[in-house]
């Protein structure tokens, strides 16, 4: 066996043995592991070839560095620098706390700014438009309507409505319960006409579809199986084709409009950073900046002292 190949093995092990507790202790999702795993083997495969390291009490930051420079002149764009960058430190601290190595090999980096842009924001009128597209009362319509209602009324992630069982709506009070990053359960509320959409449905649409080997999940297929997030993703960018939407519309840029149209209609950022799931404040606080750029752009296009140029005294 080539000696890569047994060096190679070597870190792989303990990035394994990571990815492990990131499952088993921190609760991460299928989707989070893998992009773990893709990022680490990745820089355990870079510190074996191209670096000639052989465990990790030999790598230092300065490798760190290496590989950040080798996948920006590959083109990577500095928002997956900086996920590769987090995957490390996270990783960083697992080796430290198991005394796989003694030294931190990520003080000293420094990662690239990030710059987070705006979400995309739908208006009021064109989030009507688009609730509006499933119109006929056929079962995929009825689900469709009730996908789109949900997303914007409750602000959910698509693969939190994929995942999410029958048994977790509760229709009499109007809320489910969600599971959602980390594994972290949270109830949200269902607005008034999500809610008559979501009765719909369950009443009319989801029994037409059901198949002998359909599960409990609340959205299904037409062949019976839970919906995936690529046919949401397909209907929803779909929906706001027929609805005449100039900007792209993406399933995502419902949970941004169900934030932001809170916010301007006077709700705390507390209390939509629980909507949503936020661990962390500031991933919320990114609505306030949107809120604040859209009165100010209302602003100078409807107060007539905004307009032309200004008087020089």
């Amino acid at each position: 066996m080539d000696s890569k190949d047994i060096s190679l093995g070597k870190l792989t092990f303990q990035t394994d043995s990571c990815l492990a507790y990131l499952t088993l202790e921190k609760g991460l999702s299928d989707n989070s592991i893998v992009s773990y795993q893709n990022d680490l083997e990745q820089f355990a495969s870079f510190c074996v070839k191209k670096l000639k390291r052989s465990n990790w009490l030999q790598v230092n930051s300065f490798d760190v560095s290496d590989w950040l420079y080798d996948l920006s002149e590959a083109g990577l764009s500095n928002s997956t620098l900086c996920r590769k960058l987090s995957a490390l430190r996270t990783f960083d601290t697992f080796l430290l706390r198991e005394r796989v190595t003694v030294k931190s090999f990520m003080d000293l980096v420094s990662g690239p700014r990030l710059q987070r842009k705006a979400p995309e924001v739908l208006s009021i009128s064109e989030m009507e438009k688009l609730l509006a597209v499933p119109d006929s009362s056929s079962p995929l319509d009825l689900r469709d309507r009730a996908i789109l209602e949900l997303l914007y009324s409750s602000g959910l992630r698509v693969s939190e409505l994929c995942s999410l069982p029958l048994q977790m709506v509760d229709l009499e009070h109007g809320a489910l319960k969600v599971l959602g990053k980390g594994s972290k359960e949270r109830v949200v509320p269902i607005g008034g006409k999500a809610l008559m959409s979501l009765k719909n449905y369950i009443d009319k649409g989801r029994p037409s579809i059901v198949k002998s080997n359909t599960g409990s999940a609340l959205f299904i297929s037409r062949r019976g199986a839970p919906i995936s997030r690529k046919t949401i993703w397909l209907m929803v960018v779909n929906a706001g084709k027929a609805a005449c939407i100039e900007k792209p519309v993406k399933p995502h840029a419902l949970r941004h409009s169900f934030a932001t149209h809170l916010l301007s209609g006077g709700a705390d950022l507390r209390v939509i950073q629980e909507l949503l799931g936020h661990a962390d404040i500031a991933t919320t606080q990114i609505y306030a900046a949107v809120d604040a750029a859209r009165v100010v752009s209302a602003h100078e296009e409807h107060h007539p002292r905004s307009q032309g140029d200004a008087d020089i005294l």
